[in-house]
């Protein structure tokens, strides 16, 4: 409003037209302030003659051209574009308009680009419908929302009604919520990164058959001729398949059909046998493949859980009762350090286990990679996996100690210790989780055909969103 000298309305309408982005604004600014404004379908009121005059005698008639009606001037509203019809036909067309879905309002008259002051069209719904004013003013911030790639919905469910902004050109980022929902800002997913959005809801498609997998893994084995899972429905380790082919339940080799209660014809499995060479089942090799990385995201996000719910209170706990104990020094009661020592755990647990969905598809061979890229694929798989069992040992070793970090009842050189191996540790998985998403990032997306990109690590989790009031 300030630097092009225009009403709000006017400044809005501007914005929407070129999506909330000041960068397109002063781009067009080369063509001259009228004519942007003109391609925007705004009208200053100094540029029209009508409009600027107005005049101030409401005794004054004047002929609606919608109703057809002589009005007296006291009740017939000119907009900027120096269109004047009375407040009923106004208000009528404010009311279609805003029933219909429409942001913005263009004038009544005929071929006229210009929109409605947002001043009028409130005042005059919010006489005869109230309610639709209400519904106008959302509507207002809506526009802000859906047109700007700088703010969107909080996306909880049930939703708790929230906008969040973020900075311009910040779209990969993740964001807290004040509801407490941490989600991801280009996807509307909840927080995954170190994983990328599209590799992200690849596994939550494939997780919804993760218990059928796990399932088949723990009740079947596979044919040695066809390959098809096969469930023992009897007490008798021969079982035969739909396929004709019979199959020692024990080992899952193939055998004749002659067979006792105690022994199969010509069939001996008490020894253990390698398989190499043997013809594999690539279906139950794939499916123990999804396992191996399934379970590893489990258990790191079950311990997140664990540790946020159980351990979480129990440290704020033991920290109140060390402050609380007037007789240590106060650079002893200073327990800040367990808090922040606490949320690196919770913060790295994540990481980890989302690091197993990025690996399971990163290293699957599904993704398409830039020519020459599977010759660098070996060392940045080394380097990350290197990267990930570091990581493991370290959370696991802060997860130990916070755990046992019992400090209202230790003694200070007990404290003193306790807290150096704290930081330290914390300090080591804040550096290596860096490290890891510097490796996702550098080494191994940029092997990839598709261009993908990760959130920026943040060692306190997603930043904390504020809420955007209309």
């Amino acid at each position: 409003m300030n630097f092009l000298n225009i009403k709000q309305h006017q400044a809005r309408a501007l914005l929407i037209h070129h999506r909330w982005k000041m960068d397109g604004i002063y781009d067009h600014l080369d063509k001259g302030r009228e004519r942007m404004l003109r391609d925007a379908g705004i009208v200053l009121q100094e540029n029209n003659i009508m409009a600027a005059s107005g005049s101030t005698k409401p005794w004054r008639i004047m002929h609606c051209n919608v109703c057809f009606d002589d009005i007296p001037m006291g009740v017939v509203l000119t907009m900027d574009c120096g269109h004047c019809f009375c407040n009923d036909c106004w208000t009528q067309h404010f009311y279609a308009a805003v029933e219909s879905g429409k942001k913005q309002i263009r004038c009544m008259e005929v071929k006229c680009p210009a929109f409605c002051d947002e001043d009028h069209v409130r005042r005059l719904l919010g006489r005869k419908y109230p309610e639709m004013a209400k519904r106008f003013n959302r509507f207002l911030l809506e526009s802000y929302l859906e047109d700007n790639d700088s703010v969107k919905w909080c996306p909880s469910t049930p939703n708790c009604g929230r906008a969040i902004r973020v900075g311009t050109g910040e779209r990969y980022c993740e964001v807290e919520c004040p509801c407490g929902l941490s989600f991801c800002f280009n996807c509307m997913a909840h927080a995954h990164s170190p994983c990328p959005c599209t590799i992200w809801e690849k596994w939550n498609s494939k997780c919804t058959e993760g218990e059928n997998i796990k399932w088949i893994l723990a009740n079947t084995k596979s044919c040695p001729k066809c390959f098809k899972a096969i469930e023992k429905n009897g007490g008798c380790n021969l079982v035969r398949c739909t396929c004709g082919q019979c199959m020692c339940w024990l080992c899952g080799g193939g055998t004749g059909l002659d067979h006792t209660w105690t022994s199969i014809a010509g069939h001996s499995c008490n020894r253990y046998e390698e398989t190499r060479g043997k013809k594999a089942d690539t279906s139950r090799e794939q499916m123990q493949r999804y396992k191996h990385y399934y379970d590893r995201f489990k258990i790191h996000g079950d311990s997140y859980g664990v540790e946020k719910q159980k351990l979480g209170p129990t440290l704020l706990e033991r920290v109140r009762l060390l402050e609380a104990d007037l007789k240590c020094p106060l650079t002893i009661r200073d327990g800040d350090w367990l808090i922040r020592a606490h949320r690196r755990l919770l913060v790295s647990w994540q990481v980890l286990s989302r690091s197993y969905v990025f690996a399971y598809y990163m290293f699957s061979g599904e993704l398409r990679m830039q020519l020459g890229g599977r010759a660098g694929l070996a060392m940045a798989r080394n380097l990350f996996e290197d990267q990930q069992e570091q990581l493991e040992q370290h959370v696991e070793r802060l997860s130990e100690l916070l755990a046992g970090a019992d400090v209202a009842a230790m003694p200070e050189p007990e404290i003193v210790e306790a807290k150096q191996k704290a930081v330290t540790l914390a300090k080591t998985v804040e550096r290596l989780c860096g490290e890891m998403y510097k490796c996702i990032q550098d080494e191994l997306l940029t092997l990839l055909v598709e261009p993908m990109t990760i959130a920026a690590y943040r060692p306190d989790g997603p930043d904390k969103a504020e809420e955007l009031t209309p």
